[in-house]
């Protein structure tokens, strides 16, 4: 291999600068990482003024970001990358539950709830039922498995993005199952929202022509004692971005049913069984 640098063995020299010792892992990533950008500019004829707009790109996506925002992660989520590194690292047997993208909503130390409890506690919106059962690949119910939940409100804002106007752990909560292995609370039918879409990412879909919004959802991080983590959303069927979520995390089996119901003032029942997959697998 040349020591010097041409466009036709543009990777090869510039991977072959790698030292002997270099970690084994970074030596696979970071060479795959140079042959995939360097056949991308190849591919695209990328022109001089392009490269520029791409450096300006980046360097205003890491100048936006923030202890509060991380611009990149939103950059991942909407080109699908962080959608195909979790699909890559939780492939799971056929039955079990799918896992989606975490999202930057959650807060630890949701409180413990009892089994029926309303987490909506600020009034608004039309309220569900959810209910269901964790079981296992054999259809057998999980007793003690831990389901932390949360969503937005009604009109789309989390509790963590409005301190002060919602009430603290508004829409979250964390129930225990019992021997039967079935969950139970209400909520509300949760509504779909936007990304942060005042940054470059919003200005990139914008050039895209897509939207920023995300369908509605509800957020279950499901944990049992002998069996994988799961991490997943409920989607709302009859959402009009059920199609074109901005972040691609909808998957087909995680469509749930929302019947229309007359309870008292439950408007809404979701059921949904979580079948979880051993840790051994």
């Amino acid at each position: 291999m040349s020591l010097y640098f041409s466009e036709e063995h543009s990777a090869e020299t510039v991977n072959a600068r790698m030292g002997a010792d270099v970690d084994p892992r970074l030596k696979t990533v970071m060479a795959a990482l140079v042959r995939h950008l360097h056949a991308f500019v190849k591919e695209v004829h990328l022109t001089q003024a392009e490269w520029e707009v791409a450096i300006d790109f980046l360097t205003k996506t890491g100048q936006i970001c923030s202890g509060e925002r991380q611009e990149y992660i939103l950059l991942s989520d909407t080109l699908g990358v962080s959608m195909l590194v979790d699909a890559i690292n939780h492939r799971r047997p056929p039955g079990a539950t799918e896992n989606t993208v975490f999202g930057p909503f959650h807060v630890a130390g949701a409180p413990e709830r009892a089994m029926g409890d309303c987490i909506s506690l600020d009034g608004k919106g039309e309220r569900c039922l959810f209910e269901g059962r964790v079981i296992d690949l054999h259809g057998e119910p999980i007793q003690g498995a831990r389901i932390d939940v949360w969503s937005d409100n009604s009109e789309g804002f989390y509790d963590v993005q409005q301190p002060g106007v919602q009430p603290k752990w508004n829409n979250r909560g964390i129930f225990t199952t019992g021997a039967d292995g079935g969950y139970r609370f209400i909520g509300i039918k949760p509504v779909s929202y936007p990304i942060p879409d005042d940054g470059p990412v919003g200005q990139m879909l914008g050039h895209l022509g897509r939207h920023p919004f995300r369908p509605a959802h509800m957020h279950f991080l499901v944990t049992a004692p002998g069996f994988q983590k799961l991490v997943t959303h409920t989607f709302v069927g009859d959402d009009k971005y059920i199609g074109s979520d901005t972040v691609f995390g909808v998957k087909q089996t995680l469509v749930a049913p929302f019947e229309h119901v007359r309870d008292g003032d439950i408007v809404w029942r979701s059921p949904f069984d979580f079948v979880l997959t051993p840790a051994a697998a």
